[in-house]
Order: C-alpha cells, then structure tokens, then sequence
C-alpha cells in the first residue's frame, strides 16, 4: 500500500503574502470562516484602520492591512482588480471551497479534478483577491508533468 499523500507538503516559506483590504477587520473575519484563518495580532490605528493584521492559513502566515492611499497602498477594490493569486493547499478542497463561497466568495472556475494531480477551484474574495483552492491527489514525477504539459500544447519542463 503507498504512503498517504501529504495534503500540504513542508516547504519554503520565504515569500508572505501581504493583502490590503479595503475594510481589513471584516477581510479578518471572512478568511477565518472561509479558509479556517486564525489571527494571530492586529495593530488598529487612532483612525480604526487596521495597520498590520496577521493570520495564519494551513499553518502559513498572510499579513494585511486596510488601505493606506496617503502611502500608495490600495487593494484590489480600488485598483479595478488584481493580477496576483494565492495558492491555498488544503486538505480537502471542496469542503474549502463550498466554506469560502458560503462566507460571500464568488466562484471563478469551479471545483476540479486537474490532470497533474490536483483538484482545484479558483475563487474570489469579497475584497478582490483571487484564490486558487487545490488539493493534491498524487504525486507525479517530472516525466508525468512532461507528458501531460506536451499533450496540453507546452514545451518540457525543466
């Protein structure tokens, strides 16, 4: 019998995703009901904005923040939307995705099984911010992802 697949592997962390959120204290609440966040601190301004927030997601942190137009800092609301995804690995994708649909998501490509070993859904927040929710279901090597890259029209991976 193979060994269970490891739903979220441990690996680099070096980059953390820092949100801005036009209302961050209710982007707080949502990511807590949607993706299980836990909040680990918030620093409220004398303004009641919130100025650094962090939670952490599957054991991963994300930082956030309320806009801050007088530094440059604006969310995706005001930008007209965003351009940058986050990769949410879960242990089970649907329950994740139905969860953060509940909690005021919208659904931008429904839950699926992908042929490289993931089933996965992209969604988006109610402040703008894209999330790709993905649940490995196999562990395939590089001449798979080759194979399945080729038979999809791209070049081999490196």
């Amino acid at each position: 019998m193979a060994d269970k697949l490891d739903p979220i592997p441990v690996g680099p962390r070096a980059i953390t995703a820092y949100l801005t959120i036009k209302g961050a204290a209710q982007g707080i609440e949502f990511y807590k009901k949607a993706f299980g966040a836990k909040e680990l601190m918030r620093w409220t301004g004398p303004d009641g904005r919130v100025g650094h927030a962090e939670v952490e997601i599957s054991g991963t942190p994300v930082f956030l923040s309320d806009e801050h137009p007088e530094m440059g800092v604006v969310s995706p609301q005001t930008l007209g939307g965003t351009c940058v995804g986050l990769h949410l690995l879960v242990e089970d994708a649907d329950a994740t995705f139905k969860r953060a649909i509940a909690a005021g998501g919208r659904a931008i490509k429904p839950m699926e099984d992908e042929p490289w070993g993931q089933k996965s859904g992209t969604l988006q927040d109610p402040f703008g911010h894209r999330w790709f929710v993905t649940q490995r279901t196999a562990e395939l090597s590089v001449d798979e992802m080759n194979k399945i890259g080729k038979a999809a029209g791209y070049k081999t991976l490196s």
